[in-house]
Order: C-alpha cells, then sequence, then structure tokens
C-alpha cells in the first residue's frame, strides 16, 4: 500500500461464466485529481467499478481506501464508506422530488418524523456549493437529463464521498453544460476527492483529467500522466492497434428521388416542434444537431408516432402517412433507434433472440397460429450477430451482458429486420467506445448506400461532420438552418443553434 495514493485496486480478477471480464486489472488515484478510465465497451471498466462499489465479487486482488484494506459486499457499505457512483444510465425514481431521490433510505428524522426543514436545507447548501440552480421540491420527471445528472452529483457530495466514480457524464450535455460540470468536478476535486472519469471522449479527458488508466479485454494496458500521452498514443492503447481515421470513407451515392417530405410538422404536446419542414433523399444521411433543449428528439418521435402531431403532413415515396402510433410509422417503413438505450431500448434481461425479433415478432407465427417459428427466430438471430458484427457467447446471452456498442448494434439489427426504408437514429453511439463507434458508422453508411434514408441526431459535432450529407439545426422547437456538411463548419453550426427563434 502505498500513501500516495488514496485508492489502489491491485490485480483485480473476475470471472463469469464463459467470460474473463478482468484480468488482474489495475487503478491507483490520487487524493485532489481526476483519474481517467478508458477502454472499449467490454473492456472491463464497468466490472472493475462494481467490484469497488460492491456489486460484484472480486475473484482475486486487493483494494485499498485510505491505507485500509476494504471489501464491500454491497452499494449501501460502500456509499457509508465514502464511495458513490453517478450512472450513465440515471436510476431515479422519476415521480418523486429531487429532495426525496437524494435522501431516500436515510431521511433526516425528529423524532418519529422525517425532518423537511432539515432535508431541504442540506439539500440547498450542496446545490449552492456546486452551483447548482434547481428547485430541490421540483419532480424528477420534470427535469432535462443534464439537470438529473447534475441531482445524482449532488446526492454523490451529500454522502461526503472521498471517491466519486463518474461513467459517461457529459453523454447527454452541451458545451455550455460541460463547462459546469467540470466546475464541479474541480471543486470536488479542491476538496480532497479523487473522481474516477469514465469516458470514451478523448478531448474531454485531456481537458479534465490528471491521469488516465486504459483497460483492453480485461487486461490492465497503462497508466499516463494525461499531459504527457498524445491522443494517438490513448487510442493505440484501447485497440492495440493504431486508428489512423476516427471515421469510415464516405461513399454513399445520394439518389434525386425524394424519399421523405415532411412538411409543416407541429406537434400537440407543448412546449414541443413548430412547423418543421425538410426533405430526405434516397441513400441520403442527414444530421439534427441543435442544444438541449432545442426539441431534436420530439422531430423523430412525432415522425414515429410516439408524439402525436397537431398540424403537417409526413410523405414516403410520395405517398402520404399519418404515423399515428409507432406500430403504424414501422408499417409504413420508420425504424427508431432511441436514445436512452437502456431505459426504451433493450429488454436487458432477455436474451439478444427475444431482443433481435421483437420489432418484428408478427413474422415469426408458425403455422399453428399458436406458436413462434423457432427456426426462423434464430435463423434471422443469427444474421443480426453476423451482419452487425455482434461479440456474444451465444444467442441465449442476456443483451444486458453486452457491452454498449453491442448492444446498439442488436437493436440497429432488430429495425433492419423490419426492412425500413428510413431509420431514426437518436444519439446512436452515446456511450460506445472508439471502435464500436467506427464500427457504427460503417453500418449507417452501408445502410445508405442501400438506398435508405438516415435521420441522424447527435449532440457530438465531429461525428455530424464526419458521417452525414446535410445538417439541420434545431433552435427552440424550430429549424434554425439547413447545411452541407461539406461546406460548414462547427462555428455555422454552433452560431445557428444558438439562434433564440
Amino acid at each position: 500500500m502505498n500513501n500516495e495514493y488514496l485508492l489502489e485496486m491491485n490485480d483485480i480478477s473476475k470471472e463469469f461464466p464463459g467470460v474473463k471480464a478482468l484480468d488482474h486489472a489495475t487503478l491507483k488515484v490520487r487524493p485532489s485529481s481526476v483519474h481517467s478510465l478508458m477502454g472499449e465497451n467490454g473492456a472491463g471498466k464497468s466490472t472493475l467499478m462494481k467490484c469497488l462499489f460492491g456489486i460484484y465479487k472480486k475473484d482475486k486482488g486487493t483494494i485499498f481506501l485510505n491505507g485500509k484494506e476494504i471489501n464491500f459486499k454491497s452499494s449501501k457499505e460502500a456509499l457509508d464508506n465514502g464511495v458513490s457512483m453517478v450512472h450513465q444510465e440515471l436510476n431515479q425514481v422519476s415521480q418523486r422530488n429531487i429532495l426525496d431521490n437524494i435522501w431516500l433510505g436515510r431521511y433526516p428524522k425528529k423524532g418519529f418524523f422525517i425532518n423537511e426543514k432539515k432535508m431541504y436545507e442540506d439539500t440547498v447548501k450542496i446545490f449552492k456549493d456546486l452551483e447548482i440552480d434547481i428547485d430541490p421540491r421540483t419532480k424528477i420527471a420534470k427535469l432535462q437529463i443534464a439537470d438529473r445528472q447534475m441531482v445524482e452529483i449532488a446526492k454523490a457530495v451529500s454522502y461526503n464521498s472521498k471517491i466519486i466514480v463518474m461513467d459517461e457524464p457529459t453523454s447527454s450535455l452541451t458545451g455550455k453544460e460541460v463547462s459546469h460540470l467540470f466546475k464541479i468536478i474541480n471543486k470536488l476535486k479542491e476538496k480532497g476527492c479523487g473522481i474516477i472519469y469514465i469516458s470514451h471522449k478523448i478531448e474531454e479527458i485531456k481537458a479534465i483529467s490528471q491521469d488516465v488508466t486504459v483497460l483492453r479485454d480485461g487486461k490492465y494496458i497503462g497508466t499516463e500522466k494525461t499531459n504527457d500521452v498524445t491522443t494517438d498514443k490513448i487510442i493505440s492503447m484501447m485497440v492495440g492497434r493504431d486508428l489512423t481515421d476516427r471515421f469510415p470513407p464516405k461513399d454513399n451515392k445520394i439518389m434525386d428521388k425524394t424519399l421523405l417530405k415532411i412538411t409543416g410538422l407541429t406537434s400537440l404536446n407543448q412546449p414541443s416542434i413548430k412547423n418543421v419542414s425538410f426533405e430526405l433523399r434516397k441513400g441520403e444521411i442527414l444530421g439534427i444537431a441543435g442544444l438541449v433543449g432545442a426539441k431534436r428528439t420530439d422531430i423523430v418521435e412525432t415522425i414515429f408516432g410516439i408524439r402525436e402531431k397537431s398540424a403537417g403532413t409526413i410523405e414516403i415515396n410520395g405517398k402520404q402517412v399519418k404515423n399515428k402510433t409507432p406500430r403504424e410509422a414501422i408499417k409504413n417503413g420508420f425504424a427508431l433507434v432511441t436514445e436512452e438505450r437502456r431505459a426504451t431500448g433493450i429488454y436487458s434481461m432477455l436474451n439478444i433472440v427475444f431482443n433481435s425479433i421483437i420489432a418484428n415478432v408478427g413474422n415469426y407465427i408458425g403455422p399453428t397460429k399458436i406458436l413462434l417459428d423457432d427456426k426462423k427466430m434464430k435463423n434471422d438471430t443469427k444474421w443480426v450477430i453476423d451482419s452487425m458484427r455482434v461479440k456474444t457467447p451465444s444467442q441465449k446471452t442476456n443483451i444486458g451482458s453486452l457491452s454498449g456498442g453491442n448492444q446498439q448494434k442488436v437493436i440497429l439489427g432488430r429495425w433492419l429486420l423490419t426492412e425500413p426504408e428510413v431509420l431514426l437514429l437518436d444519439e446512436p453511439t452515446r456511450g460506445i467506445d472508439v471502435l464500436a463507434k467506427y464500427e457504427i458508422y460503417q453500418l449507417i453508411i452501408e445502410l445508405s448506400k442501400r438506398g435508405k434514408g438516415i435521420i441522424m441526431i447527435s449532440s457530438e459535432m465531429p461525428e455530424l461532420l464526419g458521417v452525414t450529407d446535410r445538417i439541420l439545426i434545431m433552435s427552440n422547437g424550430r429549424i434554425a438552418g439547413i447545411v452541407n456538411t461539406k461546406d460548414t463548419s462547427q462555428e455555422e453550426i454552433m452560431s445557428l443553434s444558438a439562434k433564440y427563434l
């Protein structure tokens, strides 16, 4: 044990049936520092953190916190001892307010009753210290994802945590919100906290952290001082080879035929999109940019029938369609990959077969009209695994045990089985590593080469500029502009995004 470190995880190993998730992994975090943990999806980052947090029992290795060996049996024990975790997939009670979510299970008491005054005052104090400007009595369901994330960070601080793990904390944040988060992280660092920062965004890693540790295939690859390591070196450590280009060649050919025409689309839900009009051609990849709150998601949800429209028309191949429900939208040739993969994309406790065929289940009804055609389901699942290059032990593996990138590939394959004309993608590479992103980009470009129309929402500017043909910029529910990707710049897109319409 070295006194230089606040946390030491030495030679941690963890096996699951058929999978060696961690193979002598190591992580050493200094006090008053941000330590980035990097690696592809499936590299073992989350497993290592779950071993620290008491969710998993490690098979081998030692963990020291403040010089004392620890072996937490539960997340409650970890929290009580000053180790907290802000998960990428926020696990909050949406119909309760912020106060309940922060203090649930440990309400301050006054006699037999909850001391609501103290609970409110303590929360306000934490919020003020972190410069979070939200009323603690607000219901979680009414908050944007960015604000919900700030609530989780405040909850971590409320435990007087010495170690705070942040898993992909900026995946849904705008540039301004990222700056605020970094300000909070620096405040925590000044208080002596050790921050373990898990991210795939190398630019952020270099901006916020002092040290970076890379895992690959469950093994410890190395730790470097962030200032001394190049982006190329980090990528090389992650993937085991040099990745010369972040984006595949853009060799899709846009056809002259208009595939999708949207005219005056206005959502019934307020506040939402207003008078949105654009066209999508066969073989085209159209990006949608905008700040959080610009209502980018509302566009695809209204097209797909999740939101009811109050005005406007949707035409596909020259034929007007209503798309009153998602079921109707699927029949009309639309598919939607949602932003919140775990909440609305996968059935995490069910296997890959179920997750592959569920959007197209009517196609598997057997001759008896009672039983499903097991052979056809297995064949189609094999097609999903093979064509999407999904890494999995078998078709029967629960999708929740796969890495984020592989989960996303299964979802893409699921929708391709419905043979859509228009594929709507909402943040398709959120929380996915560099190599898996590259593979997703390849799949998107390949689909456009087959004449599919792709609409892709993304918060990552380099991604929009690297993959799309045109970019539609949203502001306050309206279109602020549509630009040709090859002729635009980040500055122009940001300027249009900031317009208040």
